[in-house]
């Protein structure tokens, strides 16, 4: 992370160097920072994009673009990959430069932008992340312990000078959760489901997922005025992105997002900026608002484009009719006019992008039952240990002939793994599986291993359907979106969303009826997931799969499975029924938890010796003791804001001082418990 300076309005000033790939800054400008309510009681405009232009090479990205954002406001970028949505998040950022036009943020205003990719210095725990992320906090305290050391001689002739700029700092301090940024850390790891035995483990450690969610926590924890995400629903399991949207809807700060995840921004932004053909459109509108006035523009602007057609083709046709006749000079007069008109009045015709062209079918028709797992054990063998990691247990299942089912569960919990159990990729531990009558499976993998990295888009094509021929086979890429030579790029010279383009294409040239997909829309922008849901909607087979895309759940699954406790439970619906049916019966999902112990969760729990009932009683009594030691934080907290408005510095001091210690404290409490817990 690079903390750099930011100011306004005349745009930004003081050093703005970023590490190579960084991957989230935090920005903060040495002014007075308004509160939160000065911005929107005032309708300040926190950040103002003019005349923005960026190539990268000869290649224009996009042109102009132009607009505001007031404080308070919680917007989404949309718009298909390649527009320039990231590209506009970094210069922004101030991470990437403009090749004209100019970005100016309010005065004092401070900001935080998380990218795609999340990297850390070598060595760096989470926990140190995250203080890194509060550096303004940890600068603040030092400048105030400085000031009271200044303060103690009351005879000097700046004191009270010196007294007043304590007291500016102390409210900045407090304001920003100085006293109790230890529960803001952990309240945010929580949320993104990470447990205490992570804290101090070094991310160079972290999976992909948790380095994201790690880069996510720690631009959160920022507080900024302004929040910059980019794809940050990425790597997250349905629990946690439902804490996300809820700590977002109740944050008071700015937000820019990227996403492609259409159920977060409906629930997220109130305003919708599109950004495609090289240009902006801005939409006051959450996504679904966006969606029926860009319809509405469309329809209107395509028959302003056919009338004023109508009208060129009428003028025209006088033109020609009576140009060398008797009415001559009527029609070079209109012919000027037409002139005129084609030079500074002419309507475009109304651009779409283009679009995925996808047709599934299976001529194979299988019997009535299609899928049927029988007290199926999922999980794997560690080396050198004699108990195999149980992940799940499916019970009696059941799929059908048409039925689309959505396997669901937080990450970790045996989704993929389940999946390639039941394409034989993966040894069952108990239980069995089998397929129906006539059954034929087709598998779309999630990291596209189905692929040949080092093959052609060609050749993979015609890998799966050697008959299709090299010229049909460039048709059918070409409903892709791969023309000319695209098609002759490797595998592994690709984007994540195109290698999912020829997934899908090789999709399309199997002959299987039960379709079984592994996040088949990640890495897709949201034209193609719209393409690939009508895709699947008139697929006549049955469908099993695996998303955390709930827009796509909700469009296509008639039936859930959803993993709990190492059980697979099963409930009629889509999504959006399920969470109905939770809040009716009051019975919210925690965050994703920690995976289940090697014991099979059918196991009857063991009779705890008397070493595990004095380790539990050790437990319950430093969970009593932290408790007590917050609620004493909290009441030194309260007694230095009193002192602070008395200006009392003997008092100050002295609780400062007692603070220093019940934090100390409280830390070695939390140390011990989580030892005594691991």
């Amino acid at each position: 992370m690079r903390v750099v300076s930011r100011q306004g309005p005349q745009g930004r000033a003081g050093s703005c160097h970023h590490a190579a790939g960084a991957a989230y800054v935090v920005c903060y400008s040495r002014n007075t920072i308004r509160s939160y309510e000065e911005m929107t009681t005032t309708t300040m405009i926190l950040v103002t994009i003019a005349d923005l232009t960026k190539y990268f090479g000869a290649e224009l990205i996009f042109a102009n673009l132009t607009f505001q954002v007031v404080a308070g406001e919680k917007v989404a970028i949309v718009g298909p990959n390649g527009a320039g949505k990231s590209t506009l998040l970094k210069i922004i950022a101030g991470i990437h430069h403009p090749d004209s036009g100019t970005v100016q943020l309010a005065r004092g205003a401070r900001l935080a932008y998380l990218s795609q990719e999340v990297t850390f210095p070598a060595g760096q725990t989470l926990w140190q992340a995250m203080e890194t992320a509060l550096a303004e906090l940890a600068q603040l305290q030092a400048e105030l312990e400085q000031l009271e050391a200044r303060l103690a001689d009351t005879s000097a002739p700046d004191w009270e000078a010196t007294m007043e700029h304590y007291g500016e700092l102390q409210h900045r301090f407090e304001h920003a959760g100085g006293y109790h940024k230890e529960q803001r850390i952990e309240r945010i790891l929580h949320g993104l489901a990470f447990h205490p035995f992570h804290y101090h483990q070094p991310l160079d450690q972290f999976s992909g997922g948790q380095k994201t969610r790690a880069g996510l926590a720690a631009t959160l924890l920022a507080d900024p005025d302004l929040l910059l995400l980019d794809e940050p629903t990425n790597h997250l399991d349905l629990e946690t992105l439902e804490w996300l949207e809820q700590f977002l809807r109740e944050w008071h700060g700015t937000l820019l997002v990227v996403s492609h995840d259409r159920y977060f921004l409906e629930k997220v932004t109130q305003r919708t900026i599109e950004i495609a053909n090289r240009t902006l459109e801005d939409y006051p509108a959450s996504y679904t608002g966006y969606l029926e006035l860009k319809a509405e523009r469309l329809e209107r602007r395509m028959k302003e484009y056919e009338q004023q057609q109508e009208q060129i083709a009428r003028t025209e046709e006088f033109i020609r009719r009576y140009k060398a006749g008797q009415r001559s000079k009527e029609a070079r007069g209109r012919e000027k006019r037409l002139n005129r008109l084609k030079e500074t009045q002419l309507i475009a015709r109304p651009e779409q992008p283009e679009q995925l062209r996808l047709f599934l079918d299976s001529k194979l028709r299988s019997g009535d039952l299609v899928l049927e797992c029988s007290n199926l054990v999922v999980g794997y063998a560690e080396p050198d240990q004699p108990t195999p990691h149980i992940l799940l247990q499916t019970g009696e299942r059941e799929l059908l002939r048409g039925e689309r089912v959505a396997l669901l569960g937080p990450n970790g919990c045996g989704k993929t793994s389940l999946l390639r159990t039941l394409i034989a990729q993966q040894r069952p531990l108990k239980g069995s599986f089998r397929l129906g009558h006539n059954v034929v499976v087709s598998y779309y993998a999630q990291g596209h291993d189905m692929l040949q990295m080092d093959a052609t888009v060609l050749d993979e094509i015609l890998r799966v359907n050697p008959q299709l021929g090299v010229e049909r086979a460039r048709t059918l890429l070409g409903n892709f979106l791969f023309s000319g030579d695209d098609v002759f790029k490797r595998i592994n010279q690709l984007s994540g969303g195109q290698r999912s383009r020829v997934a899908l294409a090789q999709l399309t040239q199997m002959p299987g009826n039960l379709l079984i997909m592994d996040e088949p829309t990640n890495h897709l922008d949201i034209p193609a997931r719209e393409a690939l849901e009508g895709m699947l909607k008139q697929y006549p087979g049955s469908l099993l799969f695996v998303s955390h895309d709930r827009y796509f759940i909700d469009a296509l699954a008639d039936k859930l499975w959803i993993v709990q406790d190492g059980r697979l439970r099963q409930f009629l619906g889509n999504y959006s029924d399920y969470r109905a049916h939770l809040e009716q019966q009051q019975t919210l999902p925690e965050p994703a938890t920690v995976p289940r112990s090697k014991v099979s969760p059918a196991s009857p729990p063991a009779k705890p010796d008397a070493a595990e009932r004095q380790r539990r009683k050790r437990l319950a009594a430093l969970e009593a003791e932290v408790a007590a030691l917050e609620q004493q934080l909290a009441q030194v907290q309260h007694e230095l804001a009193q002192a602070s408005t008395a200006q009392d510095v003997a008092r100050i001091a002295a609780l400062g001082t007692r603070y220093t210690e019940l934090e100390t404290l409280l830390a070695q409490r939390y140390a011990d418990w989580e030892e005594l817990a691991a």
